[in-house]
């Protein structure tokens, strides 16, 4: 069967939401615990994490959610082409000779661009324009992570070949639901996989990153999830608008659900223990949460346990995807646990 195009599900100049998953080649360890050759690499899930936080303060891309495990990664992203189009020209060449160096230090950093590699960028509009797409492109977002960590392991090896599978998998997400359903299946990944009891010891992903930070100012130096999106997104507090971030660490800082960090973090917790032990009962204040986000509180634990079953173009209500026009991609029954529509 013929691969889809990217376009189809795709396209960087609309503000869109997706689940990323990139796999090891023959879905290998090479990213923990080999069992095989005994040898651990947890070590190379740091190098993905400090990449991933390097590049979503240079992307146009805000990071909603991710976990690495031991043979791939999850990631929930959300490409932003509106907050790319507020940053100047200057602004633009210097994010893409970050990301692409003419000249590096003895460390291996970027060299600070001069005024010539600038202009090589800014005084040509059709590459300038195109440097633009790219930086909200989430194409381009996997392309850099994804070779860097291929070159550095196979030098570490002392070896050649590829390192990844093939090409990443996408799903597009569509609603509010759709990205809650995407972002707690991503962050229980490790306690469905039986490496961690609960999302507070779940090493190497979103959800630990934001549980760290909980009790720290949002202007602190020390935390640890100042690169991700922010969870609450509030119509009556937050501004219209793209929201570019006042620092460089993200894209932005508007939220990605209509939702407190504290109450993600119970709905993470209470469907976590569903999954695992599946005899705790559901917290009184969580059913209006869910019924906001147009989930049946009875479906929502096999949505998110199945999410990456159920779901492999894109996500969403039923009256999302006909909105969309993509209801006709999905066999019958697919998208019917995220609504009656």
């Amino acid at each position: 069967m013929a691969r889809v195009a990217r376009a189809e599900v795709f396209n960087p100049l609309e503000v869109s939401a997706f689940h990323c998953i990139n796999r090891c080649v023959r879905r290998c360890f090479l990213l923990g615990d080999d069992p095989l050759t005994g040898r651990n690499f947890d070590h190379r899930k740091v190098w993905l994490e400090n990449r991933l936080q390097f590049l979503a303060g240079q992307f146009g891309i805000d990071v909603l959610s991710f976990a690495i495990l031991s043979n791939h990664f999850h990631l929930i992203v959300r490409n932003r082409p509106d907050v790319v189009a507020t940053w100047s020209d200057t602004e633009v060449a210097e994010r893409w000779l970050r990301l692409c160096p003419p000249r590096k230090q003895p460390d291996g950093q970027p060299a600070e661009p001069t005024e010539a590699e600038l202009d090589s960028i800014r005084c040509l509009p059709s590459k300038l324009a195109m440097i633009r797409l790219r930086l909200s492109d989430i194409s381009w977002l996997m392309r850099m992570i994804a070779e860097p960590m291929a070159r550095q392991a196979n030098f570490e090896d002392q070896t050649a070949g590829r390192f990844w599978q093939g090409r990443f998998r996408s799903v597009r997400l569509c609603d509010d639901a759709a990205v809650l359903a995407a972002m707690a299946y991503v962050d229980l990944n490790p306690i469905r996989a039986g490496l961690a009891a609960t999302p507070e010891t779940s090493d190497f992903t979103s959800v630990q990153r934001r549980i760290e930070a909980l009790d720290l100012p949002q202007d602190s130096a020390a935390r640890t999830d100042a690169w991700l999106t922010p969870i609450a997104l509030s119509e009556s507090t937050t501004a219209p608008g793209p929201q570019p971030s006042r620092q460089s660490n993200r894209a932005s800082d508007k939220g990605c659900l209509p939702l407190s960090l504290p109450d993600y973090l119970e709905l993470v917790d209470w469907t976590g223990r569903q999954i695992v032990a599946g005899k705790s009962s559901m917290p009184d204040h969580l059913p209006p949460i869910l019924e906001r986000l147009g989930i049946e509180s009875a479906n929502g634990v096999p949505l998110i346990r199945n999410f990456g079953r159920l779901f492999h173009r894109v996500a969403g209500a039923p009256r999302t995807l006909d909105r969309h026009g993509r209801w006709r991609r999905f066999r019958p029954g697919r998208a019917e646990l995220l609504g009656t529509g």
